[in-house]
Formats: structure tokens, C-alpha cells, sequence
């Protein structure tokens, strides 16, 4: 590709615009004037400039790609490169055939890689509250045991005891006050590192405010100019930033390389903290960090943004498969859950991408088991027809769960983080987060451990004999009547992760829902199990761990797989397609958004679902012209073209700077003739850089060629004009407008006049997005006290706020 296509597309980095510097640097500038003006570099886009589609230049911070006019740019570089003989060109195009699956095998390796290092890290810092190895601080205990059992219990214990056979890790006091006081100091200290880490990833993004003249077209009394948002890079998942990304919005520096590393760094110390919160999720943003790390290098990637993201759909699919141990489950994770484009070569590439981070990790053997299942079990046990209903139960609990935990965060969020003494001081409520955390969770035996641990210990089957000495097992070995402490430590812990887990997910620091929503289940299946006899307990608290889950997260094929993959149990296939899909149902029902759905409304990123929007839609009786903008901003990005098809440089000068000081990154100006008729449409970008780069070359006023044939001498525009938007009729369904936004991936559409088929306004995404925001139930919040046109003006102004 040539130079005009090399700006970074989700941030700056290397080579690119720093983020509070929306124009090019100069050295770009340069060279893409250069490409534009020296035919030698400049064949490809040439052929662009004589086609009916407008050459497409750097986007800007924060707006959307234009998803058929990157497909129109590939398949001019692919002609380019195919139209070439010899064999220079030959072995070129075969490379450029074989990138994709080379990228997509670099960022399995390299994912799996930094995924060794956070796991065996994590384990080590974790065990850190309760003792250290001494002949070697940086073992965990299990590797300081050597293989030993390091959990023996005796009958009656109140918690976990090291046993006898593993001197060589030492607890910091054998009394208990003492050892509650070093575990809640060790948590609070990891809780403040982890927090004060992602501090370092803090940006602002763009922000809007609206035109003075606009004010007074609405009934409401006019807002205060509408303050920029910040942005924690490696905070929460990441998973509704990526979701946002593979929409076609650009994030800039979400997935830089200080991003990674921090987040990285911040989830050891987040998961050893004993939160309830776990590193899948931002194993997943992690993931897509080193798949656009690694695909930047490769042109094809670099230059066009909806090749980009192509490739980070395969990326997302690696993150799962370390997470969990599940390369078949991370495929169907990116399919199901991330991705919103995702055609058959990306399901190849993603399969690729995730065997191959999967061989890498078992290679690596983080858990020094030699398996790739994580809480591989033999329960050896069927189950019979009659259990089809505990199923069932554990589902509707499931879903109850997940809907209740849905609500109450979304509430939480908006509530507890407007308060200026948390939205200031992060670090502050991390700290009251990591200490309720502490003091509730360390008295229950069950909830001491780290998310996996307990997860691990629920699951176990206490007719083994390497599991019948776990404190679990003990505590079932009892007669019936002396079981009530444990009863109560199983309904105390189901009860405490469902709040912790509440006023957790959000926290400024590296962390994910998964784990948390597993082990809540995995508590309340074993307890339900206890009633349940001539079957292991571990069948209950597995398939509540899988219930759980997919009430929070609504997955539901991919959660199934994930489940099999991570404890190697084919037979209870079966009962987890049934707990899930009533915990799907049951949660829908109070609630049509999972957690990453009510995550991205919070966050305030914008974000256009096609099947939310499409249920929001056909509860109305909504046209296309009730997204038309307000008189003056059509006034202010129409361009009426004389019949010279030449317009003055100081109009074109005017238009451009209302644009930029409105904040209309997403927006352009549209050219009409002969009455408003529709001829064409001009981005902002390439209207700024046409006039500050070439129009260096003549004087101020000269006027420009926007249509037509050039002539010798022009300032001539024309070629970055697209000739040929797309547009609908403004009596048109809104339906037409959410798919064509949806299917298509438009930046822009026209609207039309019925009959006439003169235009009459501009739809931008962000637009659609605040309208569907507005009329969606859960989200009528997030413009108030503002009138609907007032959002809806917002949106056209690029405007996204939002507390958290």
C-alpha cells in the first residue's frame, strides 16, 4: 500500500500521531502528499481516484472505519499485486496469501507465552498471603510440595491445614488472628500495586461539544459544553472494548504494547488479591494486544482496517484457549460472544491461532501437570433421567443469578462511581473493595484460595483417593447432622461471591467476570448435590459453575465446549446444554443484556449490536427521516457545487473548520447540485489534508475542483470525493437504516426525499447508536436531562459520555 495508508487505525504508536494530536505529523504529511502527487508510488490510488469509490485516508481518533471502502482498497492492492508478472510478483502474492496464517501462528505462540508467565507468576504471588517456599520464595506451594498433597485436613479442622509431608512451605503464623492479619495486609498491598498500575494506562479520548445555533432549536434550556471522558486502558476485561473495536470503532491505544505489559502485570496482582474477579477476561484483551502488535508488521493488516480486524477476531480466540485450556471453546468464544464480522477464512485463521497457542502452553506446562485440561475429572458416574430436573433447577438458579447480578452491577456502577471521592481516587475504592473482600471471604475454608483453586476444589470427586484427604471431602465424610458448619460455609460462600462479585466487577484494575460466575455456581451445585444421593456432588457444582456463567455472560454453544474442555468430561455434555440454555432463558427474561452488553453502556463506548438494535426497533413505528439532523448542521456540512463544479477555497476552508471545531470526527461534507441533489461525499479527513497538503502548492484563492473532469492547473479535490454513498429514502423503515449499518458497515448514509430524491440529511453511526441508546429501556439514563434531539445532535457530534 502507499504511504497515505499508514496511520495507525487503533492508535498511535511508532510512526504515528500522538493521542491528543489528531492531525498527521509532518513526516506523514510529507509522504502522503507524496503519493498523491508522484505517480510512482501513487498506481493504486490513482486507479481509486478514477473509480466511483473516494480514496480513503487516515481516520481520526475515535470514529468508525468504512468497512466496503477498505473492501474496495484490498481488492485493488490485490489486483495490483496479481497484474504484476515475474517473479518477484509471484513469490509476493504467495506471501501475501500465507500472511494471514503466519500472523495468525505468530500470535498463538507469542499469546501463549506471556500467558505461562502471568500463570506461573500469579500462583506464586498468591500463595505469598499464606507462606513462602523455603528453599525457594518464588515457588507456589504446590511446586514447593513437589507433588506432595499440600491440603491434608483433619476430621474437624476449621480450614485447611498443610500437611505433614510438606515441610518445605512455611505459613507465616500457626495462630489464626495473626495469619488473618498477614493474609488481609498481602491482599490490600497487591491490590494497590495492581490498581496503581493501570493508573499508568489513564487516556482521554475525543469529545464534542454542540453548536452554539443548535441550542436553541430545542425545547430544553441549554447544556454546559459536554467534558471528554477518561479511559483506563487495562482496566475491567477489556472484552466490551474489543467488542467495540471489532465493530468498527477505533479505541486509540488499547492495544499498544505499554497496555499489554500492564495489563499483564496488573492481573497477577489483581488475582492474588483473592477478589472475585479472574485474568481470562483480560487474557483475551491481551491476546488481541499481541495480535495487533503482530499483524502491524504485516502490510496487508496494517494499512486496511477491516483486514485488521479480521485478524484480531483470531486473535480474541487465542486468549480463551490459554485462559482455559480450551482451543476448541475459544474459536466459538470469538464467534459467539466478541466478533460481529467473522467469515470463514477468519474461523480458520482463529482455529489456527488458537491450536497453536494451545500446543505452545502445554509445551510450557505452567501447572506442571503435562495436561491441557485445566480440572480434569473422572466422575465415572452417569446420571439418570430423574436428574434432568436437578438440571433444570440449577439452570433457572443460574439465570436468576446472572440476571440479578446484571441489574444490581449496572445500578452499582452508576451509582457508587458518580460519588467524586471514588471517580477521583480509584486506587481508593480497590482498596475498600480488596479489604471487604478479605475479611469476608478468608473465615469460609472455601473461599480462602485463589478463583481457580476454589474452582478446583469444588470439583473434585471424594471417591478418588488423591482427593479424599481435601477438606471438602472430609467435611461430606461426616454424619448428616455434623455437617451444618459446612452447609452454612457452602450457602455463606454462594451468597458472598454473588456481592463481592457486584462491587468488584468494574474496579479500575486488570480483571474478568468468568471465574467469579464459575465458582459461584460450582458452591451452589455442591450444596444443592449434598441432597442428591448415588452421585457425586462434583456432577452438580460442575454444571452450576456452567448455569452460572451463562446467566452473567448469555453465552451458550461455546460456554458447552469450554466446559467439556476444561474438565475432559464428554459424558455431561448433555446436562450442561440444559443447564445453559435455561439459564439463558430465565436471565433474558429479566434482563435482554449480558454483563459485557451492560459494560459497554457504562463505559459509554459506541457500539451497534444489529440484533439488540433490531428488537429495539420492531417494538416502533420508527422512518429513516427521524435520524435527519438539525437545519444547521446540514447547513454547516452541505457543499451546494456551482455548475463549474468548482468551489472556493475559503467556503471549503469555513466548512472544515466548523467540523473540527464541532467535533464531527465521523462526518464529512456532502455534495449537492441542480437543487440538492445527492453528488458525492467528502470525509474530513481527506477534505484537511487536501487543503493543507496540496493546497500548499496553490494560492489561497484558487478554487477547487470537486467534480467533473480535471483540467491543467486545478486544485483538484475530485479524487477524494466519494461519488456513489450510499443512501435510502427518509420514509423508509428504520429497519433499512440498522441493517444497512449493521450488514454493510457504513461510517455514513444518505437520506433522501421521497418522490424528489433530493437529499435531505446525513446519518452518521454514532447517531443510529444514541438513538437506539435512548429508546432501549435499560439505557434511557445515559442522555438524561437532555432531550432526544438533544442526544441525537450529541451523537452527531461524536459526543460519548458516560460515568465509569
Amino acid at each position: 500500500m502507499a504511504a497515505s495508508e499508514r496511520s495507525p487505525l487503533l492508535g498511535a504508536e511508532n510512526g504515528g500521531h500522538k493521542p491528543t494530536d489528531h492531525r498527521l505529523t509532518k513526516l506523514q504529511q510529507d509522504e502522503e502528499a507524496n503519493s498523491i502527487v508522484k505517480s510512482h508510488v501513487s498506481v493504486e490510488e490513482q486507479k481509486m481516484a478514477d473509480s466511483s469509490v473516494g480514496e480513503r485516508l487516515a481516520y481520526n481518533d475515535y470514529t468508525t472505519i468504512d468497512w466496503l471502502h477498505d473492501l474496495v482498497k484490498d481488492s485493488y492492492r490485490l489486483r495490483f499485486i496479481h497484474s504484476r508478472k515475474g517473479l518477484r510478483y509471484k513469490l509476493l502474492s504467495l506471501f501475501d496469501e500465507a500472511s494471514g496464517w503466519i500472523a495468525a501462528a505468530l500470535i498463538g505462540t507469542l499469546t501463549a507465552c506471556v500467558a505461562f508467565l502471568v500463570d506461573v507468576a500469579t500462583a506464586t504471588v498468591a500463595d505469598w498471603k499464606l507462606g513462602y517456599c523455603s528453599r525457594n520464595p518464588f515457588l507456589n506451594r504446590e511446586a514447593c510440595c513437589e507433588g506432595k498433597t499440600p491440603l491434608l485436613l483433619r476430621r474437624g479442622s476449621p480450614g485447611p491445614e498443610l500437611g505433614p509431608d510438606c515441610d518445605g512451605f512455611r505459613e507465616w503464623s500457626n495462630s489464626y488472628a495473626p495469619q488473618f492479619a498477614i493474609y488481609v495486609a498481602f491482599a490490600l498491598a497487591f491490590g494497590i500495586i495492581s490498581s496503581s498500575a493501570t493508573m499508568l494506562t489513564k487516556r482521554s479520548l475525543p469529545t464534542a461539544s454542540p453548536g452554539a445555533g443548535d441550542k436553541n432549536q430545542y425545547s430544553a434550556p441549554p447544556q454546559p459544553v459536554v467534558s471528554g471522558k477518561s479511559m483506563y486502558m487495562a482496566a475491567g476485561s477489556g472484552i466490551p472494548e474489543i467488542k467495540t473495536i471489532l465493530s468498527g470503532f477505533v479505541i486509540p491505544n488499547f492495544l499498544d504494547f505499554k497496555v499489554l505489559f500492564v495489563k499483564g502485570f496488573g492481573a497477577i496482582f489483581a488475582v492474588s488479591t483473592g477478589m472475585c474477579l479472574g485474568k481470562e477476561g483480560p487474557f483475551v484483551h491481551i491476546s488481541t494486544c499481541v495480535g495487533y502488535l503482530v499483524a502491524k508488521h504485516f502490510p496487508k493488516y496494517r494499512d486496511n482496517g477491516r483486514k485488521m480486524r479480521e485478524i484480531l477476531s483470531a486473535a480474541c480466540a487465542s486468549g480463551l484457549s490459554v485462559a482455559f485450556g480450551a482451543p476448541i471453546g475459544g474459536v466459538l468464544f470469538s464467534y459467539e460472544e466478541i466478533s460481529t464480522y467473522f467469515p470463514r477464512k477468519v474461523l480458520w485463521r482463529a482455529f489456527l491461532c488458537s491450536l497453536t497457542a494451545a500446543m505452545v502452553l502445554k509445551a510450557l506446562n505452567p501447572t506442571g501437570t503435562g495436561k491441557l485440561v485445566l480440572f480434569e475429572t473422572h466422575y465415572g458416574t452417569s446420571y439418570n433421567p430423574v436428574h434432568y430436573l436437578i438440571f433444570v433447577v440449577l439452570g433457572i438458579a443460574g439465570g436468576i443469578f446472572g440476571g440479578t447480578f446484571c441489574k444490581v452491577n449496572y445500578y452499582w456502577s452508576k451509582w457508587f462511581r458518580s460519588f467524586s471521592l471514588i471517580k477521583n481516587y480509584p486506587v481508593f475504592e480497590v482498596f475498600l473493595v480488596v479489604a471487604a473482600t478479605a475479611l469476608l471471604q478468608y473465615p469460609n475454608p472455601l473461599t480462602r484460595e485463589p478463583g481457580d483453586v476454589i474452582l478446583k476444589n469444588l470439583l473434585v470427586d471424594c471417591r478418588e483417593a488423591s482427593s479424599a484427604k481435601t477438606w471438602v471431602c472430609v467435611q461430606e465424610d461426616l454424619p448428616g447432622n455434623e455437617r451444618g458448619a459446612y452447609t452454612g460455609f457452602l450457602i455463606y460462600g454462594t451468597l458472598a461471591k454473588l456481592g463481592l462479585t457486584i462491587i468488584t466487577f468494574g474496579i479500575k484494575v486488570p480483571s474478568g467476570v468468568i471465574i467469579p460466575a464459575l465458582d459461584a455456581g460450582a458452591l451452589f451445585g455442591r450444596l444443592i448435590g449434598q441432597w442428591i444421593g448415588g452421585i457425586s456432588p462434583g456432577i452438580f457444582a460442575m454444571v452450576g459453575a456452567a448455569a452460572f456463567l451463562a446467566g452473567v455472560s448469555r453465552m451458550t454453544i461455546s460456554l458447552c465446549v469450554i466446559m467439556f474442555e476444561l474438565t475432559g468430561e464428554l459424558e455431561y455434555i448433555l446436562p450442561h446444554m440444559i443447564a445453559i440454555l435455561v439459564a439463558k432463558w430465565v436471565a433474558d427474561a429479566l434482563g435482554k443484556e449480558s454483563v459485557y452488553d451492560l459494560a459497554q453502556n457504562v463505559l459509554g463506548h459506541p457500539f451497534l449490536d444489529g440484533d439488540h438494535a433490531m428488537q429495539v426497533i420492531q417494538k416502533q413505528d420508527a422512518l429513516a427521516e427521524a435520524l435527519i439532523p438539525p437545519k444547521q448542521t446540514m447547513d454547516e456540512i452541505t457543499v451546494v457545487v456551482p455548475s463549474n463544479n468548482k468551489v472556493p477555497r475559503s467556503v471549503l476552508q469555513t466548512k472544515l473548520d466548523q467540523l473540527k471545531n464541532r467535533g464531527l470526527m465521523d462526518a464529512g461534507l456532502v455534495l449537492v447540485q441542480n437543487g440538492s441533489m445527492l453528488q458525492g461525499y467528502i470525509a474530513e479527513g481527506e477534505l484537511e489534508f487536501g487543503l493543507t497538503e496540496l493546497g500548499q502548492l496553490y494560492s489561497a484563492d484558487t478554487e477547487v475542483r470537486l467534480l467533473g473532469n480535471a483540467e491543467e492547473g486545478d486544485f483538484d479535490m475530485s479524487h477524494f470525493v466519494d461519488r456513489t454513498p450510499v443512501s435510502v429514502c427518509a420514509k423508509a423503515p428504520m429497519e433499512y437504516v440498522v441493517e444497512m449499518f449493521g450488514k454493510l458497515g457504513l461510517r455514513h448514509l444518505m437520506v433522501t426525499e421521497e418522490g424528489s430524491g433530493r437529499l435531505v440529511g446525513v446519518i452518521i453511526k454514532k447517531r443510529l447508536v444514541a438513538y437506539l441508546d435512548h429508546h432501549a429501556p435499560v439505557n434511557r439514563d445515559r442522555c438524561p436531562p437532555r432531550t432526544l434531539a438533544t442526544c441525537l445532535e450529541m451523537a452527531s457530534l461524536g459526543t460519548s459520555s458516560m460515568p465509569g
